[in-house]
């Protein structure tokens, strides 16, 4: 999308006019432009019984030259940010660009630049197809929407500041949904790595490393190396540090996602018709990427540090089985109930390497358990956390950014589910069975969050664990109904690249 913010001025070939419930007649600046043969007929749309600004309501003017939609927004006084964002969506997804690509948007009386703002995002975020590997029809307008923000002249600067920062937050959303919907023939985990690296090339502030096979071995992850080692494509790990010299001594977030390019469960092998869409295992590695395009698209100058753990979960003759045991990076011993529990072994060691970083705090992104889209359904992620400050200031983040996440419980039950193991330090399944079995996950998890200091008795790092299993990617071909979430039309979500975005761009300190 190409985007302008301006006076109420010349209309477009299409012109979107989003009203209040209760109008009675046409505000003057909505009919800049037109002609009076279109003035009257918008006239007698906006005063006749069929068009009443309610919630969801729309209704389409033809008139020569220009195809304008009236679109309802309810009561003016129960307009936030939720209700703006998803109306764009849904206007946008609701656009044809054989109707012209030129499009108007005018925000009249009732508006602030908040909610211009939000309305905006929500278009931006629904502007996005993913055709890489297609025959691209003949009618298939590949050109990119031209969008004009119409506003009165006292919004101007605080809207183009705005839609500037939205475009960078999109691209970073838009970037991992890329990622997550390339298929794992074409990204796997050293694919991944050539990305971000060249991703980096050119940035001053951009420092991205990769641990590769041989040095993974050399540091003794071993949670990376199991999982990955049944593939012929090596796992490996990509760290992303953004502005690497600033905040000397002072400590700073770490976002740590499970990037499993492609999941068949390994030994403990998924049935045919749960492992097609398993290319989206790496989603949580996805919003890393993301995040990290986001922040430095949009200027921020603080240090941040980003950790992707990355490999292909296969049952090659190398694989490792049920009953293994292997030692991780912090040096704890895992026993393998499921080889199809490994998201949680590659993270065991990203959350021991985002330690040595002595971060503010942690926060990790796993497609880790189906049980998470049982619990929560496909629309609220589930969160799991040490500390309740951050608990609460990630729900924050989460909620504006209408990303919503749901707390679910930590407590000593699932930690003892998991470390009742005879002959290693925890196991990577709970005895408790499938009952529960998010909470188990999220249990391993904590149980390899490092602490702050090495002795006995250190408090544990700041930390919170956000299951995207149910909202990173929609449910068969299509994705979700454009009622239930407008934002995509297919394939991967991009979900919470902007939750953190917020999250660490909005830190008091």
């Amino acid at each position: 999308m190409n985007w302008t913010n301006s006076e109420f001025n010349e209309a477009c070939e299409q012109l979107l006019i989003p009203l209040f419930e209760g109008v009675v007649r046409a505000p003057n600046n909505a009919l800049s432009g037109l002609g009076r043969s279109q003035r009257n007929l918008v006239r007698e749309a906006i005063s006749s019984n069929d068009f009443e600004g309610k919630k969801g309501e729309n209704m389409v003017v033809w008139t020569p030259g220009c195809r304008i939609k009236l679109v309802g927004m309810g009561e003016k006084s129960e307009m936030g940010h939720e209700l703006a964002r998803t109306t764009g969506a849904r206007v946008m997804g609701s656009l044809s660009k054989k109707n012209g690509l030129s499009v108007c948007v005018r925000f009249t009386s009732g508006w602030s630049s908040d909610r211009m703002i939000d309305f905006a995002e929500g278009m931006m975020l629904r502007d996005y197809e993913f055709i890489e590997h297609q025959d691209i029809a003949e009618d298939h307008i590949l050109a990119p929407w031209s969008v004009h923000f119409q506003a009165s002249p006292r919004y101007q600067k605080h809207l183009e500041e705005g839609l500037s920062k939205s475009q960078a937050l999109v691209t970073g959303v838009h970037l991992a949904r890329d990622l997550g919907n390339e298929p794992a023939n074409v990204l796997y985990p050293m694919e991944y790595a050539r990305r971000a690296q060249k991703w980096a090339e050119g940035k001053e502030n951009v420092v991205v490393e990769v641990y590769d096979w041989d040095k993974l071995n050399e540091l003794g992850m071993g949670g990376l190396i199991n999982v990955g080692k049944g593939s012929d494509r090596k796992p490996c790990m990509v760290l992303f540090t953004l502005n690497p010299h600033a905040d000397d001594g002072v400590r700073r977030p770490c976002i740590v996602g499970k990037g499993i390019t492609f999941d068949t469960g390994g030994i403990s092998i998924k049935p045919t018709s749960g492992m097609w869409d398993m290319k989206y295992d790496m989603c949580g590695a996805a919003t890393v990427f993301g995040l990290m395009e986001a922040l430095y698209s949009t200027g921020y100058n603080r240090r941040v540090n980003g950790i992707a753990c990355l490999a292909e979960n296969m049952p090659g003759s190398g694989a490792y089985r049920p009953g293994d045991v292997f030692k991780t990076y912090s040096g704890k011993t895992v026993e393998v109930f499921s080889t199809d529990a490994e998201g949680r072994n590659v993270l065991a060691d990203g959350l021991c390497k985002a330690g040595e970083f002595d971060p503010e705090f942690i926060v990790d992104l796993a497609t880790l358990t189906g049980a998470v889209v049982v619990a929560l359904g496909n629309q609220i992620t589930g969160m799991w956390g040490n500390d309740s400050s951050l608990v609460k200031r990630v729900e924050s983040a989460a909620s504006l950014s209408g990303e919503p996440v749901w707390e679910m419980p930590l407590n000593d039950q699932f930690k003892r589910y998991m470390t009742d193991s005879a002959f290693a330090d925890i196991r990577n399944g709970s005895i408790g069975g499938r009952a529960g079995s998010s909470n188990g996950a999220a249990a391993f998890l904590e149980f390899f969050v490092p602490s702050r200091g090495k002795d006995e008795g250190s408090s544990k790092i700041p930390w919170v664990h956000l299951d995207i299993a149910g909202t990173a990617w929609g449910p068969g071909s299509k994705a979700r109904t454009e009622r239930e979430n407008p934002f995509f039309q297919f394939g991967t979500s991009g979900v919470h690249v902007r939750t953190l975005h917020r999250l660490i761009t909005s830190e008091s300190h």
